[in-house]
């Protein structure tokens, strides 16, 4: 396994909403919590897809590609094997249920996350949007106005200025609307809204300019999104100086999912040093972004700059540590940074999130080949011994842990496993398709 360029999980241009709602909700990594993401190689088992953490793996990928039905169905198999996942799977499945519009479902579950878990603003904007949904203005205004108070979303005011609105409370609509468009100076619905309070209060002026401002940026997304389009074209095809003329206009150092878009797009066609400085602005603005700090991490990792993608990636993982690709990359760049067993660790548990991803499968085989082989060296040969073996059932078909098995058996005196371990690998080196 070429080490210097493994196949890294990439992120989208943006996390869906349903992943950074797991954001801050999710604890540090307790010591109880660490004990299931690091097995202690003493007890090493075959990785399956039947564990919490391979349901939890898969669920998150699903939220990421709006398979909410997949997701419900992952998140509710790892609470039926852990029933305390209450953070790292109750309240994805709420969200998941949320967007599938099943109303009733989604609001049980995060009722059991308020009373397992606390009122975390994120639980209360969820919350909120139900009351919304069911035309429960008070019910919304209540719980919104709790999240708004530190608010998990730009958009919190703005669905607590929508139910005052509902309500018929303009005075208290304006103020939260307000309060939204200063969050989202870009978002078209913010302005529109205010639009319809100032005509239901006689202000028709205002509401005239409120609505021509969101009509102008409506056309500014539009254009946007034409320049992101004709951006990788000119990238594709076009002379390298145009493209980035026209490239360049989509840098906003105040806009950071418009810097994760144009790094994403930097990184896509080779440019790593402009994809670095629109991903490290992006990061610096939302330091709470598990998708922030992973392109900040690859766009590092690309450039060979191995510590500057460990620093992110750890504090990442220290708060987040189900999501796939984040451990998948932390075990990628601690492998290239030769600390073997923190790799193996995290590669371990990014195979236990994802055990069908043959590239983290690949790099656990490559460091766990290597501990074996130096536990082997220090004649530590009762974890050489768990190491081969587990090196064994990353790649089944290659004879050689079994010949270093055997090696150590009769090191160890014991020629009955020796022969059965030597019979193994003589007969995988004579199969077709043998591994060399």
């Amino acid at each position: 396994m070429n080490i210097n360029s493994p196949r890294i999980p990439r992120l989208t241009p943006q996390f869906k909403r349903c992943i950074v709602a797991l954001v801050a909700v999710l604890p540090l990594v307790t010591p109880a919590a660490r004990s299931l993401a690091y097995q202690d190689t003493s007890a090493v088992k075959p990785v399956t897809s039947d564990t919490p953490e391979a349901h939890l793996g898969k669920g998150y990928d699903a939220l990421k590609q709006d398979r909410y039905d997949a997701a419900a169905s992952e998140f509710r198999a790892a609470l039926e094997i852990d029933p305390k996942l209450t953070l790292r799977a109750r309240f994805p499945l709420a969200v998941a249920l949320f967007e599938l519009h099943k109303s009733d479902e989604a609001r049980h579950e995060l009722e059991v996350v308020r009373r397992e878990g606390g009122g975390h603003p994120k639980i209360l904007y969820y919350l909120g949007r139900l009351d919304l949904d069911e035309r429960n203005f008070k019910g919304a205004i209540r719980n919104l106005t709790q999240a708004a108070a530190k608010p998990p979303f730009p958009d919190t005011a703005y669905y607590l200025g929508y139910a005052y609105f509902k309500q018929g409370d303009l005075t208290s609509a304006e103020k939260w609307l307000k309060v939204a468009a200063e969050a989202n100076p870009r978002d078209a619905r913010m302005q529109y809204q205010l639009g319809s309070v100032y005509r239901k209060q006689g202000r028709e002026q205002e509401a005239q300019k409120a609505v021509a401002m969101s009509e102008e940026l409506r056309q500014r997304d539009t254009n946007e999104s034409r320049i992101k389009l004709e951006c990788a074209q000119k990238l594709d095809q076009g002379p390298r100086e145009e493209a980035l003329a026209v490239c360049e206009q989509l840098y906003d150092p105040d806009n950071a999912e418009k810097l994760t878009a144009l790094g994403t797009t930097y990184g896509q066609h080779g440019e790593l040093e402009r994809a670095l400085k629109s991903l490290s602005r992006a990061a610096e603005l939302a330091p709470q972004s598990p998708q922030m700090q992973y392109n900040l991490a690859y766009a590092h990792y690309q450039l060979n700059q191995l510590e500057e993608a460990r620093a992110p990636l750890a504090n990442a993982i220290q708060r987040w540590p189900d999501l796939f690709p984040l451990n998948a990359l932390y075990g990628a760049v601690l492998l290239k940074l030769g600390q073997d067993r923190p790799a193996y660790d995290a590669l371990r548990h990014a195979r236990q999130l994802n055990p069908q991803d043959p590239a983290t499968a690949d790099l656990l085989h490559t460091v766990t080949s290597t501990l074996a082989s130096k536990s082997q060296a220090a004649r530590q040969y009762s974890d050489s011994l768990r190491y081969f073996e587990e090196a064994a059932t990353l790649r089944p078909q290659d004879p050689e842990p079994h010949r270093r098995m055997a090696e150590i058996y009769i090191a160890l005196g014991r020629p009955v496993q020796a022969k059965a371990e030597q019979t193994k690998a003589d007969g995988l080196s004579k199969a077709p398709g043998k591994v060399q």
